[in-house]
């Protein structure tokens, strides 16, 4: 039986050294056979370097490199692709997800009766008191929205080969794995772990992309912002009307007031009203614009081979299926 282990790096060269070392020997006294997927998410400084020099001494190790940055969420597609294990477990490179529950992992994988073990954080680690608050209110959001509750959830997960089957079958571009694996159900169990801090480097992740992966995530799960232009209509329907029925009795009544305030108000409420509805189609109609262009999920400018030797690409990339990677001297992308 074969674990495919699946790292996502970028700018991680400080990191790599310390993160194999802990990795390997554990792997190693593993019941089953690994292979270890490290994919340079378009780094700039010496991950891929790094990565090419240990799959050179360690064969089990394989290297992706893509042509530029597109994300960690392309980087899980990536090597979900390319892995052949009976079960994958994918963990952050920053080590973070603690690498000694990985043994426990795939003792309860082996007794048949899961087909996904996802961490859930116990706590969340040295974060920021304003990333914690945006946590909480995207979690909170995307489970009212969508009705899955993924709260303190973790990339940090075991997967049998059934769930990747059924995973390379979904064919969304933008992907939030959090929540589709969350989708797609099966039988699972869940264990806690405390988030450690990094030995080296920062987290690559800022507030923007973290902003856009949330809007992202809830707009691929949840057409319920689109009922919310809705409401927002009722709601100045409804008060129209009593500021209608206002003004007609002080007209009648002779008390009516001179300016325009109220209109000022009005136009106000209801222009931003408008452009808020606008703005969440416009979330929308990107969405579709993005998937209807059919463009490759990643693409893949080198890869390492077994002999130590790089397959370079030509940097146009070629769009095949979504399986599996050929050791060819061309790039080669996915289409989502």
């Amino acid at each position: 039986m074969l674990i495919s282990l699946l790292i996502p790096l970028y700018n991680e060269e400080k990191q790599i050294p310390l993160t194999l070392d802990t990795l390997i020997p554990m792997l190693r006294d593993l019941p089953v056979d690994y292979e270890l997927i490290l994919v340079d998410d378009g780094s700039k400084d010496k991950t891929w370097e790094l990565i090419n020099q240990a799959s050179i001494k360690n064969t089990r190790i394989i290297g992706l490199r893509f042509s530029r940055n597109f994300g960690k969420e392309a980087a899980i597609c990536a090597a979900l692709d390319k892995a052949s294990g009976d079960a994958v477990i994918l963990i952050d490179g920053d080590l973070q997800h603690p690498p000694e529950l990985i043994p426990d992992m795939v003792k309860d994988w082996m007794t048949g009766e899961y087909d996904i073990i996802e961490g859930i954080k116990a706590t969340r680690g040295k974060e920021s008191v304003i990333s914690r608050l945006n946590a909480r209110l995207f979690y909170g959001l995307f489970h009212r929205l969508s009705g899955y509750d993924l709260r303190n959830a973790s990339d940090y997960k075991l997967l049998d080969r059934r769930v990747v089957d059924e995973w390379k079958n979904l064919e969304e571009h933008d992907t939030f794995f959090r929540g589709l694996s969350a989708w797609l159900g099966f039988r699972r169990k869940t264990f806690t772990f405390k988030v450690a801090a990094r030995q080296t480097g920062i987290s690559k992740w800022s507030l923007l992309r973290l902003a856009k992966l949330s809007i992202n995530a809830i707009t691929s799960f949840s057409t319920a912002p689109l009922q919310f232009i809705t409401f927002i209509g009722i709601l100045l329907l409804a008060g129209s009307f009593i500021i209608a029925i206002q003004t007609l009795v002080n007209w009648f009544s002779g008390q009516a007031a001179s300016g325009f305030t109220t209109v000022i108000l009005l136009q106000l409420l209801i222009g931003g009203s408008i452009m808020i509805s606008l703005g969440l189609i416009g979330i929308y109609v990107a969405r579709i614009f993005t998937e209807v262009k059919g463009r490759p999920r990643y693409i893949i400018a080198q890869q390492t081979s077994p002999s130590g030797s790089l397959a370079s690409g030509n940097g146009k990339g070629s769009i095949t299926g979504k399986n599996n990677l050929s050791d060819t001297s061309d790039s080669e992308a996915y289409r989502p």
